[in-house]
């Protein structure tokens, strides 16, 4: 099948491998990333693992709405069909950071941006798919809808982090509950050997620790979620592996849910 493909967070890591094994098995990929540099060369790779076939790109900060929403213009305005998108990018803000739209960074770049961007991708999403790259790492916090702002006295990057990592849960959910003709599900990549990371300390640890997944298993079970058929998966499901796995308590929650898609909903109109 000759799925168009969208992923965000594409130009290292985890979207990049599954961008490339994508492009290998005959998709148009289209290729989202930050840095100018880093996406030039994931496009080059993309391209040499798809045979010569040229995938699309652009360029996005999701620290931007008003990047986020050019994002989506292009997308609407180039590709008259979307099989998947890919809400991958996301990182770990190591000193708290308000973002010009007024948010903490990390719930803007992890959460707010990728939700702005499905809900402006919806009507082209109908009867498709969308999967949020989350992480277990939600079990160290969640999302308070009342206050995405945050505090440099109270903020804790790691708690943070995880936070935003159960608003993708709490999104993917909420989504096929709210649009039951999208497919849509969240999972867990492993701890991945790469750039992630902010920081020397962290991205040090993140390269060199023994036990981490390199970027090609992990962007296999991405790859797996993007491809693999309909009813094989569990709509609203959180993926560890190719199971389904109950998340932390705060991240199943449909009322905590319901209450941060209505916040996102009004901070992102």
């Amino acid at each position: 099948m000759d799925r168009t493909v969208v992923i965000t967070g594409a130009s290292s890591g985890v979207g990049l491998a599954a961008a490339e094994q994508l492009a290998a098995q005959g998709d148009q990929v289209v290729v989202i990333g930050r840095n100018p540099d880093r996406l030039a060369a994931a496009v080059a790779k993309v391209k040499a693992a798809g045979n010569g076939r040229e995938p699309g790109q652009f360029r996005a900060d999701f620290e931007s709405f008003d990047d986020v929403r050019a994002l989506a213009d292009h997308l609407l305005d180039t590709y008259p069909t979307i099989d998947v998108l890919a809400n991958n990018a996301g990182g770990i803000v190591g000193e708290y950071r308000r973002t010009k739209d007024g948010y903490e960074a990390t719930i803007q770049g992890n959460h707010l941006a990728p939700f702005l961007l499905t809900n402006l991708l919806r009507e082209r999403l109908a009867g498709k798919r969308v999967v949020n790259t989350a992480s277990d790492a939600h079990s160290a916090g969640a999302p308070d809808p009342d206050d995405l702002v945050g505090s440099p006295v109270k903020y804790r990057a790691f708690r943070t982090y995880g936070a935003s990592k159960s608003a993708n849960i709490l999104f993917a959910a909420e989504a096929s509950r709210r649009w039951p003709d999208v497919t849509s599900v969240s999972f867990h990549p492993g701890v991945v050997r790469t750039n992630f990371g902010s920081g020397r300390a962290m991205r040090l640890f993140y390269r060199y620790a023994p036990f981490l997944v390199s970027p090609e298993k992990a962007g296999a079970l991405l790859t797996w979620l993007i491809t693999a058929p309909t009813d094989e998966l569990v709509n609203g499901g959180y993926y560890v592996g190719h199971k389904v796995k109950e998340p932390r308590p705060h991240a199943a929650d449909p009322a905590l849910a319901a209450r941060l898609w209505e916040a996102s909903a009004r901070v992102t109109e």
